[in-house]
């Protein structure tokens, strides 16, 4: 009888063995021919937008590198959750990348109470592509030109100012918060389905600030229909050098805003190899580099391991101030 059991115990673990290597062999296989069909590369958020106009240069960029098309796929709502939630049952194959930013790991920290995607453990991350900039903006008719004037301003008039964000817990709405708190000032929070809207209401002056986009509000900084107060990062924008930061006047405050892209977790390596090298040619080409420029942004290309890190600290930051501002999901 123990001599049965051994011997099927032996079996078994030799057709285990046997089933590894055959799944190791496919897989190679697999990354070998990979890519021979169009990629998906899907945005969860709508088309216009600073992450969907980085993700459409990338694509550009990766197709070429890649020797197949990679197509740009808007799915957004729920904040980008159904977009995410769509990557994180697709097929481990390559073929299905998903572009985030930091909303990808807020977003579960606002829907504690709803079975939803892990950001780091459903996904596998590929590169960060791009480093961009948030800001404070005003509308002309409030009497400040910089971010001391708006603090002392705001202490003066408690109670009459409001923003507008892109809705109750965007990094737009927590960036925010962050800088009220941290320079001692309050101003009435005006949540919206998007930053598009909060951006035309600061314009028209329904609302005297906003926190949104370098890329979507240069037109109307050209233009003198709003006034730039300070950016969230920690050095200045290499297109509008003449933006302060936050943190010069707010000792510590800084908040970046980056774009990356993963896969599904379980993605071959030698796939996610295949898909970094060629992000990191395409980041690194002066063409991509200047294309990005324009837009606000600046290239980065780090690698999966990196990224992985940068996520990791990304979670308990986020959590930290989702805790402390009380946000939940709309």
């Amino acid at each position: 009888m123990g001599h049965r059991a051994t011997s099927s115990r032996q079996g078994l673990g030799r057709r285990l063995a046997l089933f590894a290597i055959l799944c190791g062999a496919c897989a190679t296989l697999l990354a070998q021919n990979f890519p021979n069909r169009p990629i998906k590369l899907i945005v969860p958020l709508a088309a216009g937008g600073t992450g969907d106009t980085i993700a459409r240069a990338m694509a550009e960029s990766m197709s070429k590198e890649l020797g197949e098309t990679v197509v740009v796929e808007n799915k957004p709502g729920a904040g980008g959750l159904l977009g995410t939630e769509f990557v994180s049952a697709a097929p481990a194959d390559g073929y299905t990348m998903l572009v985030i930013s930091p909303s990808h790991v807020i977003n579960p920290l606002l829907h504690a109470d709803k079975k939803t995607y892990d950001p780091i453990r459903n996904f596998d991350p590929v590169t960060v592509m791009a480093n961009t900039h948030q800001l404070i903006v005003a509308h002309p008719s409030v009497p400040v030109k910089n971010l001391r004037e708006l603090i002392d301003y705001a202490k003066r008039n408690p109670g009459k100012l409001s923003y507008g964000s892109a809705g109750v817990g965007s990094a737009t709405h927590l960036n925010m918060e962050l800088f009220l708190q941290m320079a001692g000032i309050t101003a009435v929070h005006v949540p919206y389905r998007g930053s598009t809207q909060a951006r035309q209401d600061v314009i028209s002056g329904q609302v005297q600030l906003a926190m949104d986009g370098l890329l979507p509000l240069q037109p109307f900084l050209k233009d003198g229909r709003l006034t730039p107060i300070g950016l969230t990062s920690n050095k200045r924008a290499l297109s509008n050098p003449e933006i302060p930061l936050i943190g010069d006047v707010v000792p510590g405050y800084v908040s970046e805003t980056w774009y990356g892209i993963l896969v599904p977790a379980g993605t071959p390596k030698e796939i996610v190899a295949k898909l970094h090298a060629a992000s990191a040619r395409a980041l690194n080409s002066p063409a991509l580099k200047e294309r990005f420029m324009k837009l606000g942004a600046e290239t980065v290309g780090n690698s999966p391991a990196d990224f992985k890190k940068l996520l990791e600290i990304e979670q308990k930051t986020w959590a930290k101030m989702v805790k402390d501002t009380g946000a939940k999901a709309e």
